[in-house]
């Protein structure tokens, strides 16, 4: 009988991803005081195997939110600083010529890592920013002809600042479609700056923490997730979703097939982070403004009119029907 200690754990049952997640979060909330939510969408975002885009002003806690989910599982973790000097191969790695074996070799960039921390990504050229294209749709690599998987779990945690401020450019659609989710911080309110100050001022929360998962166990969460109910009348619920953003007035470009099946495994990873078998209308619902608002592109018209992407997501989602009964058809 093998080890137990050795062996890759079976797939746990929705109760004890609800009893890692909540060590996961408590574990980052030590680091991103008051910021729950985003935490929250950070799980669910790992959960559904995809990657985050977190933008905000400087200073509120972008890199913080991603080192401290990295540090939070024992896994390889790497930090990108994106810069406008920066080179693809800096990122993916390069072959480099061995005397000795009269040979090329290839020595991997830091996007061989469980979870990757791209720090700023906006500060780097277009060119640099698409070489994380592949990586992130694919799971792998390609340099001189040869493709190198990455592991699993593979997540790309990315920052980018405002793209109004100076320095910075804007990531093209495609680059953006491939992040599963975004996110905004924001400024902590009083309280939760006042605890900040508290418990900061003396020490570094961030260098004191300690994993409380592993990458065996992510795996295993991972499993589970993909095993979450999904119903045809929740599944209808996501197309009708994601079908009414290409026909809005206000955009010129509607959400991509590509965030329909985003959509549905995020869906699925916040039902399984709230402790169910099963998908329901508010799980949808609680994912779908991170989820799809950053793959809209609004016309000049909207733009002038102050409208947002968030804003007609959430228009949608009062608009849309909602399914009746899945809580029994999901138990089925």
């Amino acid at each position: 009988m093998p080890d137990s200690a050795e062996a890759e754990p079976h797939a746990p049952g929705v109760e004890a991803l609800h009893g890692t997640l909540q060590r996961i979060a408590a574990n980052v909330e030590q680091v991103l005081v008051g910021k729950s939510d985003v935490v929250r969408i950070a799980l669910v975002t790992m959960l559904a195997e995809g990657h985050l885009l977190v933008e905000d002003v400087p200073g509120v806690g972008k890199t913080s939110l991603a080192k401290a989910l990295a540090r939070s599982i024992d896994c390889t973790a790497s930090r990108i600083q994106f810069t406008p000097d920066l080179l693809p191969s800096d990122i993916t790695g390069v072959s480099v010529y061995n005397r000795a074996s009269d040979s090329f070799e290839f020595r991997p960039g830091p996007v061989f890592a469980d979870i990757v921390v791209g720090d700023e990504i906006n500060r780097a050229s277009p060119k640099t920013q698409s070489a994380l294209l592949e990586c992130m749709a694919e799971q792998q690599v390609t340099v001189d002809g040869e493709t190198y998987p990455l592991s699993t779990p593979f997540m790309v945690i990315a920052t980018q600042n405002p793209i109004e401020m100076e320095g910075t450019y804007a990531l093209p659609e495609a680059q953006r479609d491939r992040f599963t989710a975004r996110v905004s911080i924001g400024y902590p309110d009083a309280r939760a700056e006042l605890a900040m100050v508290d418990e900061h001022a003396g020490h570094d929360p961030l260098g004191e923490l300690r994993p409380v998962a592993d990458s065996a166990q992510v795996r295993a969460l991972l499993e589970t997730v993909r095993g979450i109910h999904l119903s045809p009348e929740i599944r209808r619920y996501v197309i009708d979703l994601v079908t009414a953003t290409r026909k809005l007035s206000e955009l010129r470009l509607g959400a991509s097939p590509r965030s329909t099946l985003q959509l549905v495994r995020t869906a699925r990873a916040q039902a399984a982070l709230a402790g169910r078998e099963y998908v329901i209308p508010d799980d949808v619902q609680a994912v779908a403004v991170p989820v799809l608002a950053h793959r809209l592109v609004l016309t000049n018209e909207a733009r002038a009119a102050r409208k947002s992407a968030a804003e007609l997501v959430r228009s949608l989602l009062t608009r849309i029907p909602v399914p009746r009964g899945d809580s029994d058809a999901g138990r089925r």
